[in-house]
């Protein structure tokens, strides 16, 4: 079974209550989540704004208890079917899916994330600094300590702006590659997040 993530590691996830067959939210999972969900008895998704994982209910109390998940046709979407322990809504309704649409939307708005390859990146690094996999050179690094990830971030900024220097466009894109990964290692061992500095970044705009 091969499972299609989007542009950013995650598969949209629909939670069906399995009794009366209300679609009861709309939530998304990375492979740390699906692993937790698939092994266990409850639901975890990806926290998009948190930029980890989220074991929903854990807040409220209303757990979504797994009873089957399907993949659709195109491996793209996931169908959960749950037994609720409460509303699945953080609203108090029992579906999030209560704003009945009567007309054309008066106003749209964009939401703005960093690119998709880097919050591909970190979501795996933070599977990696929950799971703790033995042979994980991730692992390893974040063991380490934010010190020595430190100097690994300063030595692939040395390394890539010496391949900028030389004119080395072969092997540029390799260590400024190498340069964005140490970096979201110290972001995810600082406990800080990618959406903070494209926050930030949007701030430079002008």
């Amino acid at each position: 079974m091969k499972v299609k993530l989007n542009e950013k590691g995650l598969i949209p996830a629909i939670a069906q209550d399995i009794n009366t067959g209300e679609v009861l939210m709309l939530g998304y999972m990375n492979p740390g989540s699906l692993k937790r969900t698939v092994e266990g008895e409850q639901v975890w998704f990806y926290s998009r704004s948190r930029e980890d994982l989220w074991h929903k209910g854990e807040v409220s109390g209303n757990y979504l208890n797994l009873r089957e998940a399907y993949l659709d046709c195109d491996a793209d979407t996931i169908l959960l079917k749950v037994q609720p322990d409460g509303p699945a809504c953080h609203t108090g309704d029992v579906t999030c899916f209560h704003n009945r649409i009567e007309g054309l939307p008066e106003e749209y708005e964009v939401v703005e994330s960093g690119s998709g390859i880097l919050d591909e990146l970190f979501a795996l690094i933070r599977d990696r600094q929950n799971e703790q996999p033995e042979d994980s050179y991730t692992v390893r690094l974040l063991q380490e300590g934010i010190a020595r990830i430190g100097q690994k971030v300063i030595e692939e900024a040395g390394e890539s702006a010496l391949a900028a220097a030389t004119d080395d466009r072969e092997a540029l894109p390799g260590e400024i590659a190498d340069l964005l990964y140490h970096t979201l290692v110290l972001l995810a061992a600082s406990g800080s997040r990618p959406q903070e500095v494209w926050d930030a970044l949007r701030e430079r705009r002008g």
